[in-house]
């Protein structure tokens, strides 16, 4: 396979323009440009390299999961990064939100629960010479959510589904930043952005139903 051809086909067509009528396409062009430069196939397992760029999420190992691209794309495009910004992820995973996200901000800390993901993950990133990132491992299972030293965060991205939007993250977002989460039941969720405004209060929009593997710890599940 022509992973670059599939590359720009998957942007295409998923994310730009859409074939898909029931969606939104992407219109933020450094989004798309990230999506074009990062090679989703070196973030997943070998046996699935050649699914990497196909419209579907793809196992990763330890009952988790590489997002769709689509849904990559959209959350990244909702916290609405300009290149200053320092971000807080909330679940590395596979390292593929991460990679995009070092490419549209100015630093990125990441936490990830299970240590085999992060370790591979930071593999992966490393190769791609992503340096702005910090990877912090919260292998237990009362870890809060967040990284509490590091804040404020100018936008905070959460890749794993809550049953409420949770307190904590809203307490480390900067005076104008944004939290995307997936909020709802284990199988089911909505994308869920907050903004907190210059007076402190949150406002809130609803964004699409997703379906997301469930955030462990407290404020989750």
């Amino acid at each position: 396979m022509n992973f670059d051809v599939a590359r720009k086909k998957m942007v295409q067509e998923q994310i730009a323009q859409p074939v898909s009528g029931d969606r939104q396409p992407v219109t933020d062009r450094r989004v798309i440009d990230a999506m074009l430069k990062i090679p989703r196939h070196i973030f997943v397992q070998e046996a699935f390299a050649l699914q990497a760029y196909n419209d579907t999420s793809l196992p990763i190992g330890e009952k988790q999961t590489i997002s769709q691209p689509y849904i990559v794309a959209l959350m990244t495009e909702m916290l609405a990064l300009t290149g200053s910004e320092k971000v807080l992820e909330i679940g590395t995973g596979s390292g593929y939100q991460t990679a995009i996200l070092a490419m549209l901000a100015d630093r990125v800390c990441t936490a990830e629960r299970i240590r085999p993901l992060a370790l591979r993950a930071r593999k992966c990133l490393d190769s791609l010479r992503l340096f702005n990132i910090m990877l912090r491992i919260n292998d237990r299972d009362n870890s809060p959510v967040g990284w509490e030293e590091e804040a404020p965060f100018d936008a905070v991205i959460v890749t794993a589904g809550a049953p409420e939007v949770p307190q904590i993250l809203t307490d480390q977002l900067a005076v104008g930043g944004r939290l995307v989460i997936p909020v709802g039941s284990e199988s089911e969720q909505r994308l869920v952005k907050i903004v907190k405004t210059a007076t402190g209060e949150l406002e809130t929009v609803l964004s699409i139903g997703c379906r997301f593997v469930p955030l462990i710890g407290r404020q989750g599940w």
